[in-house]
């Protein structure tokens, strides 16, 4: 928690909140978790909320580019810096080397100030003084980082990941489709939002946000979608959110639930459902007039799931806290009754590294295998609640073929009552935005 009080010296509160951020991430938290409790928390104009978003998540997303910077400046390496100090520097370090804009006193000045007014930090204020002028002399000087021999350092370095991560990516893309995806992994995602036909149009959404100084456009190939142009501020304060004209929700998954063909009158199945997105666009593609549950094992997670639906003004939603893998365990009368099943199942994430910076640490090929049997058990729970000729999508935010493709091939051995309709693999793109997204659609004999 920051000591600061709200009359602070200018810039130096924004600047505190993005470092208690780092802090909680190193200690295990999530990226954005621990972002949203510091902005819920203090009343941050928007060019201030704008700046916390922007130190933090650039600071966690460039660790390994700043702690190599460590490396070269300081007497002391990285990874044997006290943690606090670690990350202050990094929040100093990021300004001076990677943001444009923010002037070379207030960074240096602010982290000095902050590790004067921080407990246990004070008698190293001059170590960051001489580290972050040191930056500012390397900079000057136009130095960089020396480059490692191997082609996947190499580009893991470039765009701060982890080599194991470069190294699958250049197996399965090729050194210029890798570079294309660690690129996409480090841009600033884009906000999308998906517009609720039931109660409004795109259009109108846009001219209601228009109206308020906020810009968006279509996105091609998603009929429901907006994307917004440079945003800031508190979007639950938006026009028509309350009103539930619009969620927000990545072009990439809005793709998701139409895979399903759900028609009015169906029993359909959402089998991980929290928080809420797929199921409730499902709702909004039927005309709220189907029977869907949305299943999962967090009941605390499906508050999140009723609250949106009951802010959209959706009534065919039916939440259930379960283990989707041995439902029909618990609910022996579901056998072969859902005419759609939706499994966007647990996975890696790593189609989604712009989105959540803090996952390309967090990831490791040891915890992906960890994964699949979760998947796989996921599959074969739920293939029995289908119903004959009933559709069967498996979607993952993951690019890893481990947890896509294979996990499908396994399956479709299993079971040779299955036929795969399509399946898609979507990469996390620079040009088209949205996140790296896979689906199979499976239609049951």
């Amino acid at each position: 928690m920051s000591l600061l009080s709200d009359s602070a010296p200018i810039g130096l509160l924004p600047r505190r909140l993005a470092w208690d951020v780092l802090q909680a991430v190193a200690a295990g938290a999530y990226a954005d978790v621990a972002l949203e409790r510091v902005l819920r928390e203090r009343d941050l104009k928007p060019s201030d909320r704008g700046l916390v978003t922007e130190l933090a998540y650039g600071a966690i997303r460039q660790r390994r580019t700043l702690d190599a910077w460590l490396d070269r400046l300081g007497k002391v390496p990285a990874e044997k810096q006290p943690p606090k100090l670690r990350w202050l520097l990094h929040v100093g370090l990021y300004q001076l080397l990677l943001m444009e804009r923010i002037p070379d006193s207030a960074a240096v000045n602010t982290a000095v100030e902050l590790a004067k007014t921080s407990k246990g930090l004070a008698r190293l204020a001059p170590v960051v003084n001489g580290v972050l002028r040191a930056a500012l002399r390397a900079r000057e000087a136009g130095e960089t980082l020396p480059l490692p021999n191997d082609q996947p350092a190499q580009l893991a370095q470039a765009h701060s990941l982890p080599d194991w991560f470069t190294q699958l990516l250049i197996e399965w893309r090729g050194a210029e489709g890798a570079a294309a995806v660690a690129s996409a992994c480090n841009r600033v995602p884009d906000l999308d939002l998906r517009v609720n036909r039931l109660r409004s149009s795109p259009s109108q959404v846009q001219q209601d946000l228009a109206a308020s100084g906020i810009n968006s456009e279509s996105i091609v190939g998603c009929p429901d979608g907006l994307r917004i142009s440079g945003h800031s501020g508190d979007l639950r304060h938006w026009p028509g959110y309350a009103e539930g004209h619009w969620c927000v929700q990545d072009c990439s998954a809005q793709w998701i639930a139409p895979l399903l063909d759900p028609k009015p009158g169906d029993r359909i199945l959402d089998a991980c459902a929290a928080p809420g997105g797929k199921a409730t666009h499902v709702a909004e593609l039927v005309g709220d007039q189907a029977e869907i549950w949305a299943v999962d094992r967090s009941a605390g997670r499906l508050k999140r799931v009723a609250a949106n639906a009951a802010r959209l003004g959706l009534a065919s939603i039916n939440a259930l806290a379960a283990d989707a893998s041995n439902l029909l365990e618990q609910r022996p009368h579901w056998r072969e009754s859902f005419q759609r099943i939706l499994i966007d199942a647990p996975c890696s994430g790593l189609g989604t590294l712009a989105r959540h910076p803090d996952a390309r640490w967090r990831v490791t090929p040891q915890s992906i295998r960890g994964l699949l049997p979760q998947q796989q058990a996921l599959l074969d729970g739920l293939l029995p609640l289908l119903a004959p000729r009933g559709v069967l999508v498996y979607a993952t935010c993951t690019i890893h073929p481990d947890e896509n493709q294979k996990q499908i091939q396994a399956l479709l051995k299993r079971h040779p009552s299955l036929c795969l309709e399509q399946e898609s693999q979507l990469w996390p793109d620079q040009a088209r935005g949205g996140d790296g997204f896979y689906s199979a659609v499976l239609k049951r004999a």
